[in-house]
């Protein structure tokens, strides 16, 4: 059963299937396919499956390892997720009225994701679309001399892990032990200060432009706006700098040198990646394969029941992709 190919202004290049009677069908049918999804996927980093039985998450389990060769691991939790087992999240659990900025998954880790899948199971009566963002035109939208600024010096991320402002770092390192944690960030170019009432400062120091491992193009790949300060609601921001100062922030970004960003910096980038961005509302069953590093996603706003889930694949090293600096461990440390 040949795809229909569907094009339009505005939304991710998708491919129409219909008549296949239940996931192993539609695994069956990936099978058969992976070649003209995985070239169709090189060219639109970005490609939606509708019209598959794609129901609860164990068929998309099922699909998922049709489609991807390798399982990648979900490092340094950032985000509350619902684990459905096999591998399949929630894609994020947070509150529907709050929209997620565009990002590309991990890209603050040494090793992340090369490919993501998406699938709706249910579909929310309003907004929810999880929105993608070509990162080549993102970087080509970005002034020279910002890109230039983040080309010699990389961006930082500081993180504060609480359980009253963000999550503890037993939950976002997967372990009770204080020593594992110091032994994962000595090994990930990750500063380590361990603070009152059990808990943790960390800061890393990572390439924003890099290049495409298959491809060789130059992307824009980081979370310095998805995580600056000046990303979060203005109240919210008074109040959370009144009560733990700018360094307390559950999530800051920066100049790899330290040097501050501007809200006109973050509003810059704002708009380089709303110019990119593309859409297509959920219907149940859809699928969205995503190429990590050519492509970021977000979430849009929504009303009613949504239930997306997210599977994460064939894992890629930053190494492998000519990172605009070195990386060294610890990251810088001791500067704030």
């Amino acid at each position: 059963m040949t795809p229909h190919w569907l094009e339009e202004p505005g939304a991710p290049v998708t491919a129409l299937v219909d008549g296949l009677p239940d996931a192993a069908a539609a695994a069956d049918w990936i099978d058969t396919y992976r070649d003209p999804l995985r070239s169709v996927l090189t060219r639109h980093g970005a490609l939606y499956l509708r019209g598959l039985p794609v129901r609860t998450a164990a068929d998309f389990a099922l699909v998922r390892d049709a489609l991807f060769a390798t399982r990648a691991k979900y490092q340094e939790k950032a985000t509350p997720r619902s684990d459905f087992g096999d591998d399949v999240f929630s894609s994020t659990d947070l509150p529907p009225a709050q929209a997620i900025r565009m990002h590309n998954e991990n890209s603050y880790t040494l090793t992340f994701p090369g490919l993501l899948l998406f699938g709706c199971l249910t579909a929310p009566a309003e907004g929810g679309a999880t929105p993608v963002a070509d990162v080549r035109r993102v970087l080509d939208g970005l002034p020279a001399d910002l890109v230039g600024r983040f080309r010699r010096h990389g961006w930082s991320l500081v993180r504060n892990y609480a359980e009253h402002i963000s999550l503890d770092w037993r939950t976002a390192f997967a372990t009770d032990s204080r020593a594992d944690v110091e032994r994962y960030c000595a090994a990930n170019a990750i500063d380590v200060t361990w603070g009152d009432d059990d808990t943790l400062r960390t800061r890393q120091v990572r390439s924003a432009i890099v290049r495409h491992p298959r491809t060789g193009e130059e992307v824009w790949f980081n979370h310095v706006a998805f995580w600056s300060e000046w990303a979060l609601d203005p109240d919210i921001r008074d109040v959370l700098v009144g009560e733990f100062g700018r360094d307390g922030l559950p999530f800051n970004t920066a100049l790899g040198d330290g040097t501050p960003l501007s809200p006109e910096d973050v509003a810059v980038l704002d708009a380089a990646y709303e110019r990119a961005t593309v859409r297509r509302a959920w219907q149940p069953g859809d699928l969205l394969l995503v190429d990590n590093i050519r492509t970021a996603h977000g979430r849009d706003p929504f009303r009613g029941d949504r239930k997306i889930v997210v599977a994460m694949g064939e894992p890629v090293a930053l190494a492998d992709c000519a990172p605009s600096l070195p990386v060294t461990a610890p990251a810088l440390a001791g500067r704030a």
